[in-house]
């Protein structure tokens, strides 16, 4: 059984970076996930817009569709999603490339949620107020496939405040591959771990400071994570996160006894 903190806290992103599953595989996989006993885990299957045409499924499946070209490209994507049997369509990721029109952020349909990716430049405030002012979520990026992509502790610390601040929802995508912040043995980059942001958020969301936020981010001492993660109540103050492989984060509530074994 998973404890209602963790559901649905998992997209299945097996299709992108670094798993890069063919499409077709991360499907069979998603299915077997939604069939499981951690099923309650999981969430959509993290689909490209301009590939959810190619879906063969078999059966009903909740995807959520990412828009790296922008918000002009939601609605073709959409117009396929309706043509593909089996999928139902329950949220969009929207990237805001380099000389998008903001504005062109409030034509977005608002049938499902809206996800929109907060930029790591200049633009970010400006995209955090379009985000806010249009009742959107945010998106933020917590790794990827070079060190670059990973923001440090301040600068997700500041994001998470930002959010609690503007009451806006928001998802991570990418890089939170364990439970507490780490080096990746293999290459070196400083990971978040994800019950770091399950912590963090709730502070936020308690009126927790920015630098408070960031000792939060810092805590390596999974152990330590995982005991005060054990005494939240409720649902948890973020969305969900995008992993490429659904069973290291299982395998680390498991291993500390957040999930009972399945």
């Amino acid at each position: 059984m998973i404890p209602p903190l963790f559901r649905r806290l998992c997209d299945d992103a097996a299709a992108f970076p670094p798993g890069n599953a063919p499409l077709d595989v991360a499907v069979a996989q998603h299915l077997e996930h939604r069939a499981s006993a951690f099923a309650d885990l999981v969430g959509p299957l993290v689909v490209p817009m301009d590939r959810v045409g190619e879906l063969d499924l078999g059966a009903r499946m909740e995807v959520a569709l990412t828009a790296p070209a922008g918000p002009r490209s939601v609605e073709a994507g959409l117009r396929a999603a309706d043509r593909t049997a089996g999928v139902t369509v329950v949220s969009i990721e929207v990237a805001v490339p380099q000389g998008t029109d903001i504005d062109v952020l409030r034509n977005i349909t608002q049938d499902v949620d809206i996800y929109v990716e907060i930029p790591r430049d200049s633009r970010k405030d400006d995209i955090f107020d379009a985000v806010d002012e249009f009742g959107y979520r945010a998106k933020f990026r917590t790794g990827g496939v070079t060190a670059d992509q990973y923001p440090d502790e301040h600068e997700l610390a500041a994001s998470i405040y930002q959010a609690a601040q503007r009451e806006v929802h928001f998802k991570a995508t990418a890089g939170l591959h364990h439970a507490a912040r780490n080096t990746d043995p293999h290459n070196g980059f400083e990971q978040h771990g994800f019950l770091n942001v399950i912590l963090a958020a709730e502070a936020a969301h308690s009126g927790a400071r920015v630098g408070e936020l960031e000792k939060i981010l810092a805590i390596r001492d999974e152990e330590v994570l995982a005991g005060i993660v054990a005494g939240i109540e409720g649902q948890r103050a973020f969305a969900s996160f995008g992993t490429c492989n659904i069973r290291e984060p299982l395998d680390d509530l498991i291993r500390l006894g957040l999930v009972p074994p399945l």
